[in-house]
């Protein structure tokens, strides 16, 4: 075949083609179970700092330590449990009223957290909520984003932000109330904590995310 013609530098590069098309998706699967296994890790790291334990370079012995088991809210507001393989993401199993609640040890008191999601001003917001065996008492959260402002709505994620809701109370008279109000405007402290200044959207949507999310719980709430 003549190197110099047309039809053999549309071969070549076709073959060419196949051939990397075929060497990236040998190694996209190949990397699949490890990449699945990462995410997993991060996300049993997001559900320990819910309970306030950070830097954890092991977090299957963190989850056996504080002896966390995966459950699924009845519709009678009891837990059953979960025992499929650990979700990497509970954004879908929230929306498909699939509700988990993870129920763990900490100093020999039961807490319970729960996943949240929502949005924020330039994407996906989401988070836990841990709380203590009153299901009222907030012990912890954990919020992230997928990419609020630096310096403003980015700022959910910082434990100056995240700090304010310890202690808050999430229901009066059987609804919701735990709040992100603006800032400086907190009405009721027993349920209320301080927006980010200049992060108005991204604290609006971390505000409709609690109310949103946990008000499916409800049955489990008043539970008890």
């Amino acid at each position: 075949m003549n190197t110099n013609s047309n039809s053999y530098t549309i071969i070549y590069a076709a073959i060419m083609v196949v051939i990397v098309a075929f060497l990236l998706a040998f190694v996209s699967s190949s990397l699949t179970e490890t990449q699945n296994k990462n995410i997993e890790m991060d996300t049993k790291k997001q559900i320990l700092s819910a309970i306030n334990v950070t830097d954890v370079k092991d977090a299957d012995a963190e989850f056996a330590k504080y002896e966390i088991k995966d459950m699924l809210m009845q519709a009678d507001g009891t837990l059953a449990p979960y025992t499929d393989a650990f979700q990497i993401s509970y954004n879908g199993e929230i929306a498909e009223n699939r509700l988990h609640v993870f129920e763990c040890k900490v100093d020999g008191a039961t807490k319970y957290i729960l996943p949240i999601y929502g949005a924020g001003l330039w994407g996906p917001i989401w988070g836990y909520v841990a709380l203590n065996d009153d299901k009222d008492t907030v012990y912890g959260v954990y919020f992230a984003h997928a990419g609020e402002t630096p310096g403003l709505g980015a700022e959910i994620a910082t434990p100056k932000f995240q700090s304010q809701f310890a202690g808050k109370k999430v229901l009066e008279n059987g609804n919701v109330a735990l709040s992100v109000v603006k800032n400086g405007k907190v009405a009721k402290p027993d349920y209320e904590v301080d927006g980010i200044s200049g992060g108005t959207i991204t604290s609006n949507g971390v505000d409709a995310m609690i109310k949103d999310c946990l008000k499916l719980y409800n049955p489990f709430l008043t539970n008890k």
